[in-house]
């Protein structure tokens, strides 16, 4: 201890003194105040970054993160395309596949209908690009047989016109066929051979997966497909390497991949994310301030102590030092406390809502609106170290004044006003 300087020592029991029981209610507010703060942003922007990584993980399992399609008539030589494409080191996988829109409709008395985009696969391929087959509730891509004409349904459209494994539904495509009565939709009838859940209300309640050969007959493509589905090796390295395909390829082709897609979701969550960061700042800059008042009252109170040491001639620097210890201790102990409980909360945020939605009989997150029905939290060591610097920083401001204050005590006069 003979080590420690004498203002650390004094500012240390400062903290401990228990002379006034008001100051010290009021540091271990501020403390506290610091500590919840810091706790709510951890766990907010741990929610944002689970949310942002679990949507990544859903769309990158069930969709490619790449595509090359062609305008027009679509891709009639795609098994030499596809041979070059898997040429390039990027590429981990190809698979063709045929899109179009189409409506499905039950075969219940209510005839409910359901607007989908039915994908032509080949199973053996698509199995190689997409996470799909490992999703089915029921049935699987094997079902899929050239001319058997069965189809796989998100649970959503599975659900809406109430059918399962082994029921018919009509699907009837914007194509239409000449007949002496006019133009009527091409409609064909398919059996359901299984059902999928990707997590994903979007894809669940919009897609639907046939054969590809049967996707072409109904479509009339012939030998053709819409494009190619590619999967990467590295999902980030996506827009560079399927460009590299692309002029690989030739011209004539139009490219996407899953960024582009899905850029309006990662955009948004990336903006909430900042906002929020800088929202629930305030809150910690708030409870950071609140400090200033502490030491007010901490100064205020150690008047005589200021003046007996600055007449046993301590600098007013040594006084500045002492109070802010006082202030950066409780700054310190409340950023931690508040790391430590953002932390803990995180990493059991999912199990304590699932716990409060069963006590509570009610669903917090509606797959139709949030587009998953789990809240997700990812704690990133980068977010926690910028938020914990950045409260300490603000501790650290709001001891400044009032260790200014206290350093330029004068010490006859507050010996003559004890």
């Amino acid at each position: 201890m003979s080590g420690v300087p004498y203002e650390l020592r004094i500012g240390r029991r400062y903290l401990r003194s228990t002379g006034n029981r008001f100051l010290s209610f009021i540091s271990l507010i501020s403390m506290l105040g610091v500590a919840i703060g810091v706790a709510v942003l951890i766990v907010v922007l741990s929610v944002m970054n689970g949310f942002e990584r679990e949507l990544r993980g859903r769309i990158l399992s069930v969709t490619s993160h790449a595509t090359v399609m062609a305008f027009g008539e679509g891709l009639t030589d795609w098994p030499a395309l596809r041979e070059q494409a898997l040429a390039n080191p990027g590429v981990r996988a190809v698979a063709p596949y045929v899109e179009g829109e189409a409506l499905l409709i039950g075969e219940r008395e209510d005839g409910m209908s359901s607007a989908v985009m039915v994908r032509g696969v080949d199973p053996a391929l698509e199995q190689q690009v997409s996470a799909i087959g490992e999703r089915m509730r029921s049935g699987s891509l094997a079902a899929l047989e050239p001319g058997a004409y069965r189809i796989l349904l998100g649970a959503e459209v599975a659900g809406r016109l109430g059918v399962e494994a082994g029921d018919t539904v009509v699907l009837a495509i914007a194509q239409g066929t000449v007949t002496p009565a006019g133009v009527v939709p091409r409609m064909r009838r398919f059996t359901v051979g299984g059902v999928f859940y990707s997590g994903m209300y979007e894809i669940d309640n919009g897609l639907a997966l046939v054969h590809m050969r049967d996707a072409g007959r109904l479509f009339r493509t012939g030998d053709g497909v819409t494009g190619l589905r590619l999967a990467m090796h590295d999902p980030l390295l996506a827009p560079s390497v399927s460009r590299e395909v692309a002029q690989t390829l030739g011209g004539g082709l139009w490219v996407e991949d899953w960024t582009q897609r899905h850029a309006n979701f990662f955009r948004s969550i990336e903006l909430t994310k900042r906002m929020l960061f800088f929202i629930l700042l305030l809150v910690v800059a708030v409870a950071a301030f609140n400090i200033v008042s502490t030491l007010v009252m901490a100064v205020k109170d150690k008047q005589p102590d200021i003046a007996i040491l600055r007449t046993l001639g301590a600098r007013p620097g040594s006084v500045l030092a002492i109070f802010a210890t006082q202030g950066t201790v409780i700054g310190l102990l409340g950023t931690l406390g508040g790391v430590a409980l953002g932390v803990l909360l995180s990493l059991n945020l999912e199990r304590l809502v699932h716990g409060l939605e069963r006590l509570l009989g009610t669903q917090f997150m509606d797959a139709s609106v949030y587009l998953m029905s789990d809240l997700p939290a990812h704690v990133e060591a980068a977010d926690v170290t910028l938020i914990a610097a950045t409260a300490f920083a603000l501790c650290c401001l709001s001891t400044l004044y009032p260790a200014w204050r206290a350093a330029r005590t004068q010490p006859a006069r507050a010996l003559r006003h004890d």
